[in-house]
């Protein structure tokens, strides 16, 4: 039987995961990956019945898709995507559906995970959360449903429920959205109170400076940003984590690197772009 500091070290690496994905990092474990071939196929964008002045101003929308090469150290040990799949009504909002997914690892030793997060396309607010998360041994389902305008959350898998600290609640896939929205002002430090479980804040974003990077997606200029999270894991206060956005009105994210205990130093390379159809143009939102 595994002994308790075995297990808890597998518990620091699992949560790990999950929390780089507050704001963009797609960990994967050690190993060359044997990914399985994806059937992309036309891709289905619904869209609001009807875009007026009350959807917010952002630099993505449905279609928007990026990819990544995962890396330990040198070594290319997966890859991950996100995307904006569509817009979808959650309870009769118009919500922007988010997804990602992370695979990669070794046979016996595989990652297979899936985050989806659907968020107001007015408020940007979580409404619906869900993990799908497979890694090595570990296996975790977890289903929210949110509401912002009642001001609680329910877990659909468990039934368990809690307050929202917010009435424009942020989950992990959501929050790394809202963050491109931000100016990012080098020198300036961001404090929010926005994630949607109140143990988790405040979020903490630090830019640190500008600088010029090169992906397998080619040469960018970046806005450098430090993410500190109020827990442990990855983005705790010395994690030394950076997370890469372009230096430009996408603010895609372009790559996240960090060094943690046990794991190592991994980091997220982008390789790959897809252009999306913001609902507002920068212009009509003037």
């Amino acid at each position: 039987m595994p002994n308790r500091s075995y297990r808890r070290a597998r518990r620091d690496r699992s949560h790990a995961l999950r929390f780089a994905l507050c704001l963009g990092l797609l960990l994967l474990v050690l190993g060359q990956p044997e990914l399985r071939a994806q059937d992309r196929g036309p891709r289905s964008l619904p869209l609001p019945d009807r875009i007026d002045s009350s959807v917010a101003v952002v630099p993505f929308g449905p279609g928007e898709r990026t990819e990544y090469d995962v890396r330990l150290g040198r070594i290319r040990v997966g890859e991950g995507s996100m995307e904006i799949v569509g817009v979808e009504h959650v309870r009769g909002r118009p919500s922007y559906h988010a997804s990602w997914v992370i695979q990669g690892g070794i046979p016996l030793a595989r990652v297979d995970d899936h985050f989806q997060s659907w968020f107001d396309i007015e408020t940007l607010a979580s409404r619906r959360f869900i993990q799908d998360i497979h890694e090595v041994r570990y296996t975790s389902y977890r289903h929210f449903e949110i509401y912002p305008t009642e001001g609680h959350w329910e877990r659909q898998d468990t039934g368990h429920e809690e307050e929202l600290p917010t009435d424009l609640p942020l989950d992990e896939i959501s929050f790394i959205y809202f963050a491109r929205t931000l100016p990012l002002e080098v020198g300036e430090t961001y404090e929010m109170d926005r994630y949607f479980r109140e143990d988790r804040n405040p979020v903490i974003l630090r830019v640190l400076r500008r600088e010029v990077i090169e992906v397998p997606a080619g040469t960018f200029e970046t806005v450098v940003v430090e993410p500190i999270i109020k827990a442990g894991g990855l983005f705790g206060e010395g994690g030394e984590a950076r997370v890469y956005f372009t230096d430009d009105d996408r603010r895609l994210l372009v790559k996240l690197e960090s060094s943690i205990p046990i794991v190592g130093s991994l980091s997220l390379h982008l390789k790959g772009i897809e252009e999306g159809r913001p609902l507002r143009s920068t212009s009509a939102g003037q």
